[in-house]
């Protein structure tokens, strides 16, 4: 059993000397002034399964970090900080530190480094308060629903001046089409759809047999006219 165990200490011996506590510190500014401001937050890599706690200074460190390609964030409830994209190698130089864009590929990898120490500042604060909205006319008149409202309502003002002005009998002709679409409109209602379909067939048939109803009135009449002009030659 002795051997295992010098086996085991040996190759946790190895990957602790391969591994890296990664540094930092999270520069003060007006977003953030202190600790007091940014409260309880940690550096995580990969969202957590790495993390180190932030001192009162804002320095942070993360232990033991093996080598590989992380993403570095902070988590904290009350402030946004950036993303670094962090390579830690297997060699004993330093680590690389570059800025990251979430969403968008790991590689190939952005030319631009930053210094290590890691140096963090916060960008904003987030707003949680959401101000209520005021009322306000123009962004009232603004809704489609409204200027619908507001035309059928013109429409309505307008009509009883257009029905004035209109000629008698094409405001009976109006109103009977007025009074057939109602028809129309109470039978599809009332499920009744055989009636409302032949209720409009018969509206568009009216006008055709008035039109062949008036050719046979004048043919009629032309007839008779020329009958009596052969009893007068007689």
């Amino acid at each position: 059993m002795r051997i295992p165990l010098t086996l085991l200490a040996l190759t946790s011996s190895c990957f602790s000397a391969l591994a890296l506590d990664l540094k930092g510190r999270i520069q003060w500014n007006t977003a953030c002034p202190g600790i007091g401001s940014l409260g309880q937050a940690s550096v995580v890599l990969d969202n957590g399964k790495l993390r180190g706690g932030v001192t009162r200074d804002g320095s942070f460190v993360i232990p033991e970090v093996p080598a590989g390609t992380y993403v570095l964030s902070v988590l904290a409830h009350d402030h946004v900080f950036e993303n670094m994209r962090v390579d830690v190698l297997d060699t004993e130089t330093l680590p690389e530190v570059r800025p990251y864009f979430l969403g968008t590929p790991l590689s190939p990898t952005s030319p631009v480094t930053l210094p290590y120490p890691i140096q963090l500042t916060a960008q904003r604060r987030h707003d949680y308060f959401t101000p209520r909205q005021s009322f306000n006319v123009i962004e009232m008149f603004k809704n489609p629903m409204m200027m619908m409202m507001l035309g059928a309502g013109v429409l309505v003002l307008l009509m009883p001046m257009m029905m004035k002005n209109m000629d008698p009998e094409v405001m009976e002709e109006f109103k009977e089409r007025q009074a057939k679409m109602a028809g129309v409109q109470s039978a599809l209602q009332s499920g009744d759809l055989a009636s409302g379909f032949s209720q409009l067939l018969s509206g568009g048939s009216d006008e055709p047999k008035a039109a062949t109803s008036g050719t046979s009135k004048g043919s009629g009449s032309s007839g008779a006219k020329q009958r009596t002009g052969k009893n007068k030659r007689r």
